[in-house]
C-alpha cells in the first residue's frame, strides 16, 4: 500500500537493500543524487506537490518530557490554564472551516497527568481521567460541530488508546525523531524525556499500522545524529511501513536553535545537509512515499527542496501560528503557490487523509469518519478544492473563471500525447482516461481548448437544443438507489414532495400542452412502480399517439424496459418492438449512472448491473431505435470507473452507431439518502463536472459527435463553462422536470428558447434549435416555442394528506 496518489508507474523501482541504504551515508550532496531523487518524485507525483489547509490547536503545552531543544512545552507556572477549553478550539476549529480550512491538528505535550498535579485536577474538573480522553472529547466536538477533520499528534498511545481515538480522527502521528538511543544518553537532546526513547515510539507505530491507522512520522534533522543514524532512523520507518502499509508521509524537519532553550547554541543544519537528507529519504522510500519539509523552516529556497525529491508541504494555516515553532510564520498560500510554480509544479491541496487511504475508507477509516472524509474529498482522493455544487451553485470558482481563459497554456508531455492520440481518434485505454480527469492547472486548461477545439472541427459553432417536456408520470417505484430522492416507496416516505401516479388525462393534457407550447419531444421516465408491467408502457404509447400524433415520443430508460419485458414474459428484443410499434421513437440513455459493477453495487445494488443496462441499448438499436447515452457521477466513484464507463460507451457505439448524444449527470446530492447517509460525496467538483465534459469529447471521437451540458444539474455559470470545454448541445426546455429538483438542485422549471438563445449567444456561440435525432425543426414548431408563455408547475395531482396511503396500497 503506498500513499502515492495512484496515477504514475513505479514498476522500475527496485527498494534499496539496507545495506546499500546505509551506504549513502558516504554519498555527497551533488547534481546525481539531486536528480535521482527528483526523477523518483516526479514517478510517483508527476507535477503536483501537496499541502493541507489546517489550524493548529494546542490543547496543552505541559509535557512531562524535557527535550533539549523545545519552546513547546510549558511548566503551569508559565500558563494560565492547563488545558485550552473544549469551547476554545471548537472556536478555532470554526474560525478555520469559514477560511478554508479542512484539517484541525491537534497537538499536546506526552501525558502531563503523570508529571504535573494541575494537570491531573483539570482533567478531573472537566470529567476526564487522562489527555487522551480529553484529546477524544474534543475531537468529537470538532468533528461534529464544524466539520473539520481531526489530525491527532497525541504522543505514545497504547492500543486501547489507539482505539479510543480512530472514530474521532482521520489520520495521527508521532515523530519518531531519531531511531538513536544515543541521543537519550546523558547529555544529548532526549536525556530525561522517556517518551523519546526510540523503542517506545516504534512501539506506538506499530500498533497504529495493526490498528490500520493512516499516520504520520518522520525525522528531525541536526539535534546531534549522524548520517548514518539518520538513515538507521528512515529504515525503522520503511520496515514498519513495508509490513502495514499504514505512513501516509515520511517529514523532514529541520532543527532550529531556539533562545531559552539548552541547545539555544547549537549550530542548525544548513541547506547543503537538508537537501542531502531530502534526497536520500526519496532514494530509500522510492516514487510512491509522500516525502515532506515544513516551508516555513526553510523560506527562500523552497524550490531547492522540490528539486530534492519533496511532495508536499505539510500543513499550512492562514489562521494559527506554527505553535512548536512560533518564530517561523506561515508561507502565504500565494507565496507557496508560487515558489512551487517556480519549482514548475502545481499546488494542489490535500486532506490531512492522504489520497490513497482516502480513496479506501473501508480499511483505513473507523465507519464514523467515513461520511466527514467524503464530503471533503474529490474523486482522486484530494481535497474538493472548490465548494461548487451540482444543481445548487450560482457562480464558478475564482480558480475556474481564470483557468478557463487562459490562452495557450503548455501542458505536460504526458497529458499533451494522450489528447493528441484522442484528436486522432484512437481508442485511448482506461489509465489514460484516468490520467485525463486528473489534470490541474494547465493541464486542466489546456485539455479544455483542445476538446473545444475538436468540438469546433467535428460539429462548428452552432450550439443545439430541443424545446420538449418532462413528464415523469409516477414517484413511486420499489427499487432502492441510494443516489434517488425522487423515488417514494416505503423506504424513502421522507424525502421531499408528495406520492403521485399521474392519470391517464393528466398524461394527455401534458402532452397536447407541449404541443401548443411549441414541442417536438415528449420525455417519459418515472418510477418502477410495482403495479406497472410492460402493458402500462405500451398503453401510455396509445395514449401520447392519441393525444398528438405529431410529437416525438422520447420514452423510457433500460431498466423500465427491462422490467416492462420481464412483467410480460417477452424476449427484450420482442418486447422492444411492440413498443417501436405503438410510437415509441427514442429511448433516453439514463438509468446507466457508472457502468461498472463495482460503483453500482453500492449505488444501486437492485437495479440493472452493467452488462443489462448494454444488452437494452444494443437491443434497442438493433431494432431501429436510437437513443442518447448518459453517466450520472461523483457519489461513490473514481476516476477509474469513469473511464470504464466512457470505454464501454465507445465500444457500443462503434459496434451499433445508435447513440445520438453523450450527457454527463453530475450528482445532485442534498437530498440524496446515500450522501444524508454520510455514505457518498456531495457531487464532483467543478473541475471536475467541466472535465467530464471535455474528456467525453475527446475520448469518444469521432464515434459520438455531440456532447451535451445539462442546464438543470450545470446551471448557466457552469453551462458556460462546458461550452468552453466540448460541449456542443444543452439539451431540452424540460418544461417540468422532477428528479433532479427533488435532489434539491434550484434549476428544473423550463428554460425557454429565448433565454437558450441569449445564453449561447453570450458565449459567442449561434443556437440552433433541434429536432431528437438533430434534424431541423419547422418554423410553425418555432414560432409556437417562442409565443408560449411561462408554464404552471403541475408535478403532483394527488393531495399531499392521500400520500402516505397511496405508497402504502402500491407496496
Amino acid at each position: 500500500m503506498s500513499a502515492a496518489t495512484p496515477n504514475h508507474t513505479t514498476e522500475f523501482f527496485h527498494p534499496l537493500s539496507h545495506s546499500d541504504a546505509l551506504a549513502l551515508a558516504e554519498r555527497p550532496l551533488n547534481n546525481d543524487l539531486i536528480n535521482a531523487a527528483s526523477a523518483l518524485r516526479d514517478q510517483g507525483f508527476g507535477d503536483v506537490v501537496t499541502y493541507s489547509r489546517k489550524v493548529f490547536i494546542p490543547l496543552t503545552k505541559l509535557c512531562r518530557d524535557v527535550c533539549h531543544y523545545c519552546t513547546f512545552a510549558k511548566t503551569p507556572r508559565h500558563l494560565d490554564s492547563p488545558f485550552m477549553t473544549a469551547d476554545e478550539a471548537v472556536a478555532i476549529a470554526r474560525q478555520g472551516a469559514e477560511m478554508g480550512c479542512r484539517e484541525a491538528l491537534l497537538t499536546l505535550g506526552e501525558k502531563p497527568e503523570l508529571r504535573y498535579r494541575v494537570a491531573r485536577e483539570a482533567l478531573a474538573e472537566m470529567g476526564f481521567a487522562t489527555t487522551l480522553e480529553y484529546v477524544a472529547h474534543v475531537a468529537q466536538r470538532i468533528v461534529s460541530e464544524t466539520g473539520l477533520l481531526p489530525h491527532i499528534n497525541a504522543g505514545n498511545m497504547d492500543p486501547s488508546e489507539i482505539t479510543m481515538l480512530r472514530p474521532v480522527s482521520a489520520s495521527m502521528g508521532i515523530m519518531l525523531e531519531s531511531a538513536s538511543e544515543r541521543l537519550c544518553e546523558k547529555g544529548m537532546p532526549h536525556y530525561g524525556s522517556p517518551d523519546k526513547a526510540p523503542a517506545e515510539r516504534l512501539a506506538t507505530l506499530r500498533r497504529a499500522g495493526e490498528a490500520g491507522v493512516p499516520f504520520t512520522s518522520g525525522i528531525l534533522i541536526g539535534i546531534g545524529e549522524t548520517r548514518r543514524e539518520r538513515i538507521e532512523s528512515l529504515l525503522a520507518l520503511r520496515d514498519l511501513h513495508n509490513q502495514y502499509g499504514h505512513l501516509q508521509e515520511v517529514i523532514v524537519q529541520n532543527f532550529r536553535a531556539k533562545p531559552d532553550t539548552q541547545m539555544a547554541d547549537a549550530p542548525e543544519p544548513d541547506l547543503d545537509d537538508l537537501l542531502w537528507t531530502l534526497a536520500v529519504t526519496r532514494l530509500i522510500f522510492g516514487p510512491t512515499m509522500s516525502i515532506q519539509v515544513p516551508p516555513n523552516l526553510s523560506p527562500g529556497v523552497l524550490p531547492k527542496l522540490v528539486a530534492a525529491g519533496i511532495n508536499d508541504w505539510g500543513g499550512v494555516s492562514p489562521l494559527t501560528p506554527d505553535h512548536v515553532n512560533p518564530e517561523a510564520p506561515w508561507p502565504h498560500l500565494d507565496h507557496l503557490a508560487q515558489a512551487t510554480r517556480d519549482a514548475a509544479k502545481h499546488l494542489q491541496e490535500r486532506l490531512t487523509l492522504y489520497p490513497d487511504y482516502a480513496l479506501a475508507p473501508e480499511h483505513w477509516l473507523d465507519s464514523a469518519m467515513r461520511g466527514p472524509v467524503l464530503r471533503h474529498r474529490d474523486g482522486q482522493g484530494l481535497a474538493r478544492g472548490d465548494d461548487w455544487c451540482a444543481g445548487t451553485s450560482l457562480d464558478l470558482p475564482k480558480d475556474a473563471r481564470h483557468l478557463l481563459s487562459l490562452s495557450a497554456p503548455s501542458a505536460s508531455p504526458t497529458i499533451e500525447a494522450i489528447v493528441q492520440r484522442a484528436r486522432r481518434g484512437q481508442r485511448l485505454d482506461e489509465a489514460d482516461i484516468a490520467e485525463l480527469f486528473r489534470a490541474r492547472g494547465d493541464d486542466f486548461a489546456y485539455l479544455c481548448q483542445q476538446a473545444d477545439a475538436l468540438r469546433r472541427e467535428t460539429v462548428g459553432d452552432a450550439v443545439s437544443y430541443v424545446v420538449n417536456r418532462n413528464i415523469n408520470y409516477s414517484n413511486i417505484c420499489y427499487f432502492k438507489c441510494g443516489f434517488c430522492a425522487f423515488s417514494k416507496g416505503q423506504g424513502h416516505a421522507d424525502l421531499r414532495g408528495p406520492a403521485y401516479d399521474l392519470a391517464d388525462e393528466d398524461i394527455a393534457f401534458r402532452v397536447g400542452e407541449a404541443w401548443q407550447r411549441g414541442a417536438t419531444e415528449v420525455c417519459l421516465q418515472g418510477g418502477i412502480h410495482p403495479r406497472y408491467s410492460g402493458q402500462k408502457y405500451l398503453d401510455v404509447l396509445d395514449l401520447i399517439t392519441a393525444a398528438e400524433p405529431q410529437i416525438h415520443i422520447h420514452a423510457f430508460s433500460p431498466l423500465e424496459v427491462w422490467q416492462g419485458a420481464e412483467t410480460l414474459n417477452l424476449p427484450l428484443e420482442d418486447f422492444l418492438r411492440q413498443l417501436k410499434a405503438k410510437g415509441l421513437a427514442t429511448l433516453p440513455g439514463t438509468a446507466a449512472e457508472v457502468l461498472d459493477d463495482e460503483v453500482r453495487a453500492t449505488l444501486c445494488p437492485d437495479k440493472l448491473n452493467t452488462e443489462q443496462w448494454l444488452t437494452v441499448m444494443r437491443t434497442a438499436h438493433k431494432v431501429g431505435l436510437r437513443s442518447t447515452a448518459t453517466i450520472m457521477y461523483g457519489h461513490v466513484d473514481g476516476y477509474q470507473h469513469w473511464a470504464r464507463h466512457l470505454l464501454r460507451i465507445r465500444d457500443l457505439q462503434e459496434e451499433t452507431g445508435g447513440f445520438t448524444e453523450f450527457v454527463p449527470l453530475p450528482f445532485v446530492a442534498a437530498e440524496a439518502p446515500i450522501y444524508r447517509k454520510g455514505q457518498a460525496r456531495k457531487g464532483p467538483t467543478f473541475r471536475e463536472a467541466v472535465l467530464m465534459h471535455a474528456v467525453a469529447r475527446l475520448v469518444l471521437h469521432p464515434l459520438i459527435p455531440n456532447i451535451q451540458a445539462s442546464w438543470v444539474k450545470m446551471g448557466p455559470a457552469g453551462i458556460r463553462a462546458c461550452l468552453a470545454a466540448g460541449a456542443n448541445d444543452l439539451g431540452g426546455s424540460l418544461m417540468n422536470e422532477s428528479i433532479t429538483r427533488a435532489a434539491g438542485a434550484e434549476y428544473g422549471q423550463e428554460f425557454s428558447p429565448a433565454r437558450f438563445d441569449a445564453l449561447i449567444e453570450e458565449c459567442g456561440r449561434q443556437p440552433q434549435q433541434r429536432t431528437t435525432l438533430y434534424g431541423p425543426v419547422s418554423e410553425e414548431r418555432k414560432r409556437a416555442a417562442y409565443a408560449a408563455a411561462p408554464i404552471v408547475d403541475t408535478t403532483s395531482s394527488v393531495p399531499p394528506q392521500k400520500q402516505e396511503n397511496l405508497i402504502a396500497s402500491s407496496v
